[in-house]
């Protein structure tokens, strides 16, 4: 008894646990206002993202190694499937240990770019039919939902209250910024990208050229099989459009004067094999197949052969032209920027613009390489610098994307003559024939008969 006494008048009462001074639940006053409950994820919540991450994985594997294009090498998507699978599964390691607010951004960023895969695979299923490549589609498409529904449900319940005001409109006002960052530098090139490469192929109509045409198989360098229709020539001159859907109403102009015109499906559309890629990549390949079959023809003589292009086939026009001599005059219509390598040739925006430009361009760059297995064609800059002698007409419209407008002036004072440069009065993106079709048949009809049809 007097020990005891002794050793509480030295010792003093023991000091207050934590649950003591919580209120016995284990909080303090001023951390139940602020600290929040999702530390760690739940169970459900894991083995949640882990099954997206597994049906993403399986999709992939399906996509690139067992439902191949038409055309296509399975070995040509290796990176595409192993990459994002690499980071899959590390994320999916790592999840158990990151932030409830790193876990959130990161199942809604897999959210998004998986639901746009599924639509965009949806719209392929739609547009081509039944198959059981379009149907695969949905397991990104699902587990976009999945990753969707733990982002949203993570950001909610591990949102911080309590606080100072100020502190509160502060950090929920970076919160809002790092997002636009994270959707403008990588949800937003890396969707582009997964719609550049899996868009479906349009299918091909029937239409009225004004002559009778042939249908054509050209065989590229890569052993593609590529659709086309051909005009035969009367004026002993030849022009390749390209690609075939959008140049419908410049083959007629063509047809009428008399050129023989081969219209061409890219690789990946249309009824053309091979992987689509909406910025052209190697598809200058698709040019060579065609300059070689018409220069064969006995009706082209001389080796008279030239090109259109519109948006995407004007950029690949100037690369085939920096390349193949057999190419004398090539017309590039709405050409603008297809990688990181034209990202700050722009005329026209600040340097801070082209700052925040940049890492979008480089992400969807990385995001476009990785998915289609081309390698980043060289700068439209550098092509325009090599298409002389050759004559290059460049168009663009003045109502048409900024884009377009920034760089075909960079790409016409590159070039060496012989060159022209069009801006279109009143004309949309690729629109010039439509808001000018007298000037614009003048004009482009005008460079062809000069470079084409000189004795």
């Amino acid at each position: 008894m007097g020990l005891s006494n002794r050793d509480a008048a030295v010792n003093g009462p023991p000091p207050p646990t934590i649950d003591d001074a919580a209120g016995g639940d284990g909080r303090s006053g001023a951390s139940a206002d602020v600290l929040t409950p999702a530390a760690r994820p739940r169970p459900l919540e894991r083995t949640a993202f882990i099954g997206a991450v597994v049906a993403i994985v399986v999709y992939l594997l399906l996509e690139y190694f067992v439902f191949v294009r038409p055309g296509v090498d399975r070995g040509d998507h290796v990176l595409a499937v192993f990459l994002p699978a690499a980071i899959l599964a590390l994320c999916a390691e790592l999840y158990g240990r990151l932030p409830a607010g790193l876990r959130a951004s990161l199942s809604l960023t897999f959210g998004v770019i998986g639901l746009v895969t599924g639509a965009v695979q949806t719209d392929r299923l739609l547009v081509e039919g039944f198959s059981a490549g379009a149907l695969c589609g949905l397991l990104p498409l699902a587990a976009g939902v999945v990753f969707l529904v733990i982002g949203g449900w993570v950001a909610w319940v591990s949102r911080k209250r309590g606080g100072p005001i100020w502190w509160t409109v502060v950090r929920r006002a970076l919160i809002v910024v790092a997002a636009l960052f994270l959707v403008y530098w990588v949800v937003l090139p890396v969707s582009f990208a997964v719609i550049a490469t899996e868009r479906p192929r349009d299918p091909v109509e029937a239409v009225d050229l004004g002559r009778p045409h042939q249908e054509v198989t050209l065989t590229t360098r890569d052993g593609l099989q590529l659709s086309a229709w051909y005009v035969p020539s009367q004026n002993k001159a030849a022009v390749v459009t390209y690609p075939r859907a959008w140049t419908i109403a410049q083959a007629r102009m063509l047809v009428e004067q008399g050129y023989g015109v081969l219209l061409v499906d890219p690789r990946g559309y249309g009824d053309s094999e091979g992987d689509p890629n909406a910025y052209g990549w190697g598809s200058a390949r698709d040019i060579d197949a065609s300059v070689a079959w018409l220069r064969q023809r006995p009706d082209v003589q001389n080796r008279r052969v030239g090109g259109l292009g519109l948006s995407m086939g004007g950029e690949v026009m100037i690369e085939a032209a920096a390349r193949n001599p057999g190419l004398k005059a090539v017309v590039s219509e709405g050409a603008g920027i297809r990688s990181v390598r034209e990202s700050l040739l722009r005329r026209g925006p600040s340097w801070i613009e082209k700052a925040l430009q940049y890492p979008y361009d480089l992400t969807q760059t990385i995001s476009v390489w990785v998915l289609s297995g081309e390698p980043v064609p060289m700068s439209l800059r550098n092509a325009s610098l090599l298409v002389g002698p050759r004559a290059v007409l460049f168009i663009y419209g003045e109502d048409g994307q900024e884009v377009e407008k920034a760089v075909n002036p960079v790409y016409y004072d590159a070039a060496f003559t012989p060159k022209l440069i069009w801006e279109v009065p009143g004309a949309g993106h690729t629109g010039g024939i439509a808001a000018q079709p007298e000037e614009y048949e003048r004009i482009v009809l005008g460079f062809f008969d000069m470079v084409l049809l000189r004795d």
